[in-house]
C-alpha cells in the first residue's frame, strides 16, 4: 500500500473554528463562476482537497439547498459550516460568503454613480453588457436543457413567456399557477413531472474524510422541536424588529420599509437561482416603484457577474441606487444613503436562507437519503424558464438597441455578444475570463468611436 492509499483510510484532522474560518473567508473572495462555479469550488476544497466532508453527505446538503428558494451555495456553505461547529459555524460560513461581494459592490456602485459617465468607465460597461447578456443567453440554455424534459415542460415554459412577455402578469402569479399545474399534473401525469437530480449519481471516494458517510450526525445537528422552536421565532424576531423600526420611524410608504418588503418576498421567491428573481426585481424596481432605469438594471447585472459572491448581490445595486438617486438622507448623504440601503436589502434577501437551513438542516441530517422534488416544483423550473427567456430578451433588446429601434442596432456591442457567445459555448471558457475580455474590447472599440 503506497503512503498515498494509506492517507486515504485515515481521516483528516478536524479543523478547529478559526481554521475553518480562514477558509470561508477566503472562499467569499474566490467565490466567482455563479452557483455552478461556486459550488464546484466547494466541492474540489472541502470535498478532493481538505477533505472536511464527504462527497455523498456533501451532494445531500446540495438537494436540500436545491429544493429552497435562495442562493443555493451560500446555504450550502452554511449548511457545511453549521454541521461542522454548529450555530456559529452556519453563520461565519453564510455571512463571509457574502460579506466581501457586498463590500467591493458597495465600492463599485458607488464608482458607477460617481463616475459612470466617464470615457474610462463607459467603456468598460460597454464591453461588459453585451456579454452578460450572453451569460443570461448561456443560463438560460443551462436551465432549460436541465428542466425541460418533454412536451409538458415545454408547453407550462412557453404558457409562462407569454404570461410575462404579452400580459405582463406579476411573477409571484406565474409561479403560482405553475405550482397548480405541477400539482396536477403530478396526479394524472406522474411520469411527465418526475425529476431526477441532476447532482445524483455514484459518488467517488476521495477518502476518509472528517464528516465522513457514517459518521453520526453531532449533537447539536440532531432534531428536536424546542431547538426548531427557538430558530423559527428569533428568526421571526430579526426580521420583525427592523421592519417594525422602519415602519414606527419613517412609514409604511418610505422607500426603505418598502424595500425592505420587497425584498423579503424576494428572497422566497428564488427557486431556479438569481436569473429566475430577476425579472421579478425588474418588474417592480423599474416598472412599478422607478428606483432605477432599464439601463442601470443591466449595469447593475454587470456589475453583479464582475465580483465574487452569489449573483443575488445585484439586488444590494439595485437598493444602493435606488437610495441614492432619491437622497434619502439628504443632499451631501447620497453615499450613506445608498450604503444603508445596500445593508438592509442583504439583510433582508439573505435572512430567510438562514433561517432555513438552521430550521430545516436538522431534519435532514436525520434521513441521510437523497432528496426527491416534487411534480410543483419541476413546474416551477419550467416556468422559469420562461421568465429567463424574457429577462434574456429585455437585456438583449436594451444592449443592442440602446436608443430604441429608431436608433439602429449598436454594431459594437453585437460584436462583442457574438465574440463572448463563441467564447462560451464554442470554447467553454470561464465567465470571469469573457467578462474581462469583454470589459477590455469595449473599451478598446470605444475609445476608437469617440
Amino acid at each position: 500500500m503506497t503512503d498515498h492509499q494509506h492517507d486515504l483510510h485515515i481521516a483528516p484532522t478536524t479543523p478547529s473554528f478559526y481554521e475553518a474560518l480562514r477558509f470561508w473567508l477566503k472562499l467569499g473572495f474566490i467565490s466567482f463562476g455563479g452557483p455552478a462555479g461556486q459550488i464546484s469550488i466547494m466541492h474540489q476544497e472541502l470535498v478532493e482537497q481538505r477533505r472536511w466532508i464527504s462527497e455523498r453527505r456533501f451532494l445531500h446538503a446540495l438537494n436540500y439547498c436545491m429544493v429552497l428558494p435562495g442562493p443555493e451555495a451560500q446555504q450550502l456553505a452554511t449548511y457545511i459550516g453549521w454541521l461542522m461547529h454548529g450555530t456559529r459555524g452556519g453563520i461565519a460560513a453564510g455571512i463571509l460568503f457574502v460579506l466581501p461581494s457586498l463590500l467591493i459592490l458597495i465600492a463599485l456602485s458607488y464608482v458607477y454613480m460617481v463616475y459612470g459617465h466617464t470615457n474610462l468607465v463607459s467603456g468598460l460597461f460597454a464591453g461588459i453588457k453585451p456579454a452578460v447578456t450572453v451569460i443570461v443567453a448561456q443560463a438560460l440554455h443551462r436551465i432549460g436543457g436541465r428542466a425541460l424534459h418533454n412536451s409538458s415542460l415545454w408547453l407550462i415554459a412557453i404558457a409562462a413567456f407569454v404570461a410575462i412577455f404579452v400580459f405582463t402578469l406579476p411573477f409571484p402569479m406565474i409561479l403560482i399557477g405553475a405550482a397548480f399545474l405541477g400539482w396536477w399534473g403530478g396526479r394524472f401525469y406522474p411520469h411527465h413531472f418526475a425529476i431526477d437530480s441532476h447532482h445524483s449519481g455514484p459518488s467517488k471516494n476521495y477518502g476518509k474524510a472528517v464528516i465522513d458517510d457514517e459518521s453520526p450526525s453531532p449533537a447539536h445537528a440532531r432534531f428536536h422541536w424546542w431547538s426548531l422552536s427557538k430558530v423559527l421565532g428569533l428568526g421571526m424576531a430579526l426580521w420583525a424588529l427592523p421592519m417594525a423600526v422602519l415602519y414606527w420611524q419613517l412609514g409604511w410608504q418610505h422607500t426603505y420599509t418598502q424595500m425592505a418588503w420587497f425584498f423579503t418576498k424576494a428572497a422566497l421567491l428564488t427557486f431556479g437561482g438569481a436569473y429566475a428573481v430577476l425579472p421579478y426585481v425588474m418588474q417592480a424596481a423599474v416598472q412599478e416603484f422607478n428606483w432605477l432605469s432599464p439601463r442601470q438594471m443591466i449595469d447593475g447585472l454587470a456589475l453583479g457577474e464582475t465580483t465574487p459572491g452569489p449573483l443575488i448581490m445585484v439586488l444590494a445595486f439595485v437598493g444602493f441606487v435606488g437610495a441614492y438617486m432619491q437622497a434619502l438622507l439628504g443632499p451631501g448623504f447620497e453615499w450613506e444613503a445608498g450604503t444603508l440601503a445596500a445593508c438592509l436589502v442583504t439583510w433582508f434577501t439573505f435572512l430567510p436562507s438562514f433561517i432555513f437551513i438552521f430550521a430545516g438542516a436538522p431534519v435532514i441530517e436525520t434521513t441521510h437519503r437523497q432528496l426527491s422534488l416534487t411534480a410543483p416544483l419541476a413546474a416551477i423550473t419550467a416556468a422559469v424558464v420562461g421568465v429567463v427567456l424574457n429577462l434574456a430578451l429585455f437585456f438583449a433588446w436594451h444592449v443592442l438597441f440602446p436608443e430604441g429601434k429608431d436608433g439602429g442596432i449598436d454594431l459594437a456591442a453585437c460584436f462583442i455578444a457574438l465574440a463572448a457567445g463563441f467564447a462560451l459555448f464554442r470554447f467553454k471558457l470561464k465567465v470571469t475570463t469573457v467578462i474581462a475580455s469583454s470589459a477590455l474590447l469595449g473599451l478598446l472599440l470605444h475609445s476608437l468611436s469617440t
